[in-house]
């Protein structure tokens, strides 16, 4: 349905895109680009965009100067030792490029062996030996992460959790599923809408992210705004610790009051504190109609306004809202031209996606919404659709914008929390700080959970702009109390800059219990806290 100054009439437009099956799902390649300065030297260190023409980045312990752990080394004797453990087929000591590099090819490490346990039994046993014997381990489930936390930084051990792929059950009275660590996303939510239910997580790369490092990470994605992060969708994990103590911390009820809730402590800890093998979730039912709504706006004060029009009414429905600046969607579409936009030359864009179980009620609620949005001056046009396939062509729009920004220029991408208020602002301040030196500053992202993708882009990397928005943008991010990561995590990439959102005395208590936990270190090392 297409709204025009007031008229609704319908619309139909056509994408080359080749759709896949109906179920949003975002960008697998949320490429991005980075810089580190070692200012003791003056060496300027620029990391490669993820893409098959980039060559192979420098070994991340050289360029990033890393000391080496106190940790010992491998030999013959521990390869041998595994291989009595799991069998010599998954114990891999040659060609292991890719469990060396992470997903965007800006992390390099060096490991010389990789163990693909297939039960909790074997990755307790695993990491019983490497903590008596002092041997740095990395947990690593799809490598699809952002912040290069699941690969090696110099020669840890890859554990990987490829094996341990299956979802155990599934009950579609109680919608709680259990599912060991290393199950793909996508699998594990068809093997959930096979009963009419569904994951309540939604990614990109979910045709290859685990569900453990999801949970690893606290990954977020464009359903928080309906279901909340997985600190609530989890009700249970199991984890095995450093030492090699498996920690069952399983639970079938969402109402548990029985002492310290310690499985909030495994969600979000980026495999630092255990490795997570396998967890309970509560699937939510499948909803039965989907309408997606892509309207215009001309200022970002009308965003917040259609915004909060949308909580009040549609309510229970509403289950996405993700804004798109004019110059981040018109770079996707100078791009991409296969994209086709229903509605073009606006300030602002909104997607706003409902879920319910009456298609007829929940289409007139959406197109009451936009109608009354329009009647204010809010809303200036709009297109709205409940049909997969133009459903789809919509997400695809917004799924092509991170591409766009970094198919033919460098781009220094930021994944940041600010108050809705303040959402938009920094995107106008880096454009007058940045000036001619960037060809696009722009912002994106899930504005339901207050989550901006800033971006600021050049022709080629120059040491100035460097200078112009690091640490700048955390340093602005830490005044409005926001948070410098808002679902990519901390890992190795951001590690530096977790002061800027935790204070000195919650990082010492994170170091404690990272001691307590792990008093070897050997858990993902040189990670989160530097």
């Amino acid at each position: 349905m297409r709204f025009h100054q007031g008229l609704m009439q319908m619309r139909r437009y056509a994408t080359a895109v080749t759709l896949r099956q109906f179920g949003h799902a975002h960008t697998q390649t949320q490429t991005q680009a980075i810089t580190h300065a070692r200012r003791g030297t003056e060496t300027t260190v620029v990391r490669t965009l993820a893409s098959s023409a980039s060559p192979l980045p420098e070994l991340t312990q050289i360029s990033d100067n890393v000391q080496r752990g106190n940790y010992a080394q491998l030999n013959d004797k521990d390869v041998a030792h595994f291989e009595q453990l799991l069998g010599k087929n998954h114990v891999l000591t040659e060609d292991l490029e890719g469990y060396n590099i992470c997903f965007l090819k800006r992390i390099r490490g060096n490991s010389k062996l990789v163990l693909k346990p297939g039960n909790t039994q074997e990755v307790a046993a695993i990491l019983r030996y490497c903590n008596e014997r002092r041997l740095a381990v990395v947990p690593q489930g799809g490598n699809t992460g952002l912040v290069g936390g699941s690969v090696p930084i110099c020669d840890e051990i890859v554990l990987s959790m490829q094996r341990m792929n299956k979802v155990l059950s599934v009950d579609e009275v109680t919608g709680i599923a259990i599912v060991e660590a290393g199950c793909i996303l996508e699998n594990f939510d068809q093997r959930a809408r096979d009963v009419g239910l569904t994951v309540p997580l939604d990614l990109g790369a979910k045709a290859s992210c685990h569900i453990g490092g999801n949970v690893s990470t606290n990954a977020g994605g464009v359903r928080v705004v309906r279901y909340g992060n997985l600190h609530g969708s989890v009700l249970g994990v199991e984890a095995v610790l450093a030492n090699g103590q498996v920690l069952d911390l399983m639970s079938n009820f969402k109402k548990d009051n029985t002492g310290y809730h310690m499985k909030h402590l495994f969600i979000g800890s980026e495999g630092t504190l255990g490795v997570v093998t396998k967890l309970a979730m509560l699937c939510p039912h499948v909803s039965k109609a989907v309408n997606v709504a892509f309207i215009g706006l001309n200022s970002f004060d009308d965003v917040l306004k259609t915004f909060v029009s949308a909580k009040r009414n549609l309510g229970e429905i509403l289950s996405s809202c993700e804004l798109i600046d004019e110059l981040a969607l018109n770079t996707a579409l100078q791009q991409f031209k296969f994209l086709n936009s229903p509605i073009s030359g606006y300030p602002f864009y909104m997607l706003i996606e409902t879920s319910g179980s009456n298609g007829d009620h929940d289409e007139e609620k959406i197109n009451q919404f936009i109608s009354q949005g329009m009647e204010r001056g809010e809303i200036l046009d709009g297109t709205v659709s409940g049909e997969p396939g133009k459903v789809q062509e919509i997400w695809k729009i917004r799924e092509m914008v991170p591409l766009g920004l970094i198919e033919k220029s460098f781009c220094f991408k930021y994944d940041i929390s600010l108050p809705l208020r303040d959402f938009y602002n920094i995107v106008d301040v880096m454009r007058e700080r940045c000036g001619p030196l960037a060809t696009v500053v722009c912002g994106y992202g899930h504005l339901g959970d207050s989550n901006l993708h800033l971006n600021v882009s050049c022709e080629q990397f120059n040491d100035e702009i460097y200078k112009r928005v690091e640490p700048f943008v955390y340093e602005y991010t830490s005044q409005l109390k926001g948070s410098i990561s808002a679902e990519h995590g901390i890992g190795f990439l951001k590690k530096d800059y977790l002061h800027y959102s935790k204070n000195p005395v919650a990082i010492q208590w994170m170091r404690d219990m990272k001691k307590m936990f792990d008093p070897n270190g050997i858990l993902n090392p040189y990670k989160m806290l530097n």
